[in-house]
């Protein structure tokens, strides 16, 4: 494990600590994952992420949640692995496979990458729930059962499982690190769950804040991102396109109609090298 050089990379403030693993096989278990991503004694970040030989894609993405926990995929971590991949081949665009599936990541402008992002998939097996309901607006709130505080979020997998409530201010982080904690584990969510607060401010802009499983508060979630999108315009709080701003910056989150794929457009930037 030790000697391995990486890059830390973030995108709108998500960061990664990112390790080649095509030519070395890179397999820290969860305690090691843990303690690089550890921001007092390790390198630091939210993911951490191994880029390995795939026979279908260009690469494999595999990623650790900062707990140490493996996860399916991360929206942030495609755009900037897709950009490192773009920059060593000279292309405009790489095929990345991830736990979540198959995604494209093509250039943008500079430092600027669009994700396919696949279709959102909406049945409640696909988050998954522990039981069946409407993913529009799930039975779920949070406060007294006569006044909640919030109720009936939607609930979407972006390869990884999202509930998003529609809020009408933009919570701080006390709220956002109650809550969130409070549902990540809740049982109707098998798998766990990234929790998403929207802050609808237009048509065509969310104010998100997001707890991220196993990672918690962070400056940005590219799944939650467009999550989000997809909730909002599932009960017709926005169009298919939004501008979405996460505290670490903003993203461009498109559901298109024609293919029922969204795209997720946004920066990438290179914070550093290093050796773990």
């Amino acid at each position: 494990m030790s000697g391995r050089p990486f890059v830390k990379m973030n995108g709108c403030g998500n960061d990664f600590v990112v390790v080649d693993a095509l030519s070395r096989p890179f397999a820290p278990t969860q305690a090691e994952a843990r303690a690089i991503a550890d921001r007092a004694t390790g390198q630091g970040c939210d993911q951490l992420i191994a880029i390995e030989p795939s026979a279908h894609a260009d690469a494999f993405m595999r990623v650790w949640n900062a707990d140490g926990g493996p996860v399916e995929t991360c929206g942030n971590a495609l755009r900037c692995v897709g950009w490192m991949l773009m920059e060593a081949s000279g292309r405009d665009a790489v095929a990345i496979d991830t736990l979540g599936g198959r995604t494209t990541a093509t250039r943008a402008g500079p430092r600027r990458v669009t994700v396919d992002m696949g279709p959102p998939r909406l049945d409640w097996r696909d988050v998954p729930l522990a039981e069946e309901m409407d993913t529009r607006g799930i039975e779920l709130q949070v406060g007294p059962i006569d006044a909640p505080v919030l109720h009936t979020p939607g609930a979407v997998s972006m390869g990884n499982p999202h509930v998003v409530f529609f809020i009408d201010h933009v919570p701080d982080d006390a709220f956002v690190r109650a809550t969130g904690s409070l549902i990540e584990h809740h049982p109707l969510f098998p798998e766990g769950v990234n929790v998403g607060f929207a802050h609808v401010e237009a048509r065509d802009r969310i104010r998100l804040r997001v707890w991220e499983r196993g990672a918690g508060l962070t400056l940005a979630c590219g799944t939650g991102a467009c999550a989000a999108l997809v909730a909002c315009a599932r009960r017709g709080l926005t169009e298919r396109a939004a501008t979405v701003a996460v505290d670490g910056g903003e993203l461009e989150i498109a559901w298109d109609e024609a293919t029922g794929h969204v795209m997720m457009t946004g920066p990438v930037e290179v914070e550093g090298t290093g050796t773990l």
